[in-house]
């Protein structure tokens, strides 16, 4: 069932005209990552940086395009400065598939600590922000994409261990 919800992530995405995507590596979105990066209609460019990956989608989106980036929260604060001076500033539709790392089923210690921070962090940018628990919950995607291309704002959507446990 894992590789069904990653198919329907990249489904949604492309369904929304989302053609672009960057990605920093990560273990819970390991599997989606491996599925774009095979899909026609939509390039995939990985990054170093959750940084870097802002720049790239905001490049993207002013070349036309309709982007995504999918990273960990536990890099969402060296992401603050470009999310405000850049995505925000220029109101770019950016959402952000997040792999909430360090809540309750999460077996990395050291990922605890940003959980902590994360929704504060999103909530003081003025980001809003969608917080998927199970893999059912897939079917507000299609929803929170064309929100974010409505809104013309960075959009948040957590996806913590047991959506991905859910999932399998």
């Amino acid at each position: 069932m894992a590789k069904d919800i990653d198919r329907r992530i990249i489904q949604d995405l492309l369904d929304n005209k989302v053609d672009f995507v960057t990605s920093v590596p990560c273990k819970q979105l390991a599997g989606v990552i491996e599925v774009v990066d095979q899909t026609d209609g939509i390039l995939h460019v990985p990054c170093n940086k959750e940084d870097e990956g802002m720049g790239l989608c905001a490049g993207a989106f002013m070349g036309g395009m309709r982007p995504l980036i999918m990273m960990q929260n536990t890099a969402l604060g060296v992401t603050l400065n470009s999310l405000a001076t850049l995505i925000q500033f220029y109101q770019i539709p950016l959402p952000m598939l997040i792999s909430y790392r360090g809540e309750v089923g999460e077996p990395v210690a050291c990922q605890v600590e940003m959980a902590l921070h994360t929704k504060a962090f999103l909530n003081q940018m003025l980001i809003p922000t969608y917080h998927l628990h199970h893999a059912s919950q897939i079917e507000e995607l299609p929803g929170i994409l064309k929100h974010t291309q409505m809104c013309c704002k960075p959009v948040a959507i957590l996806t913590d261990a047991s959506f991905w446990g859910s999932a399998k």
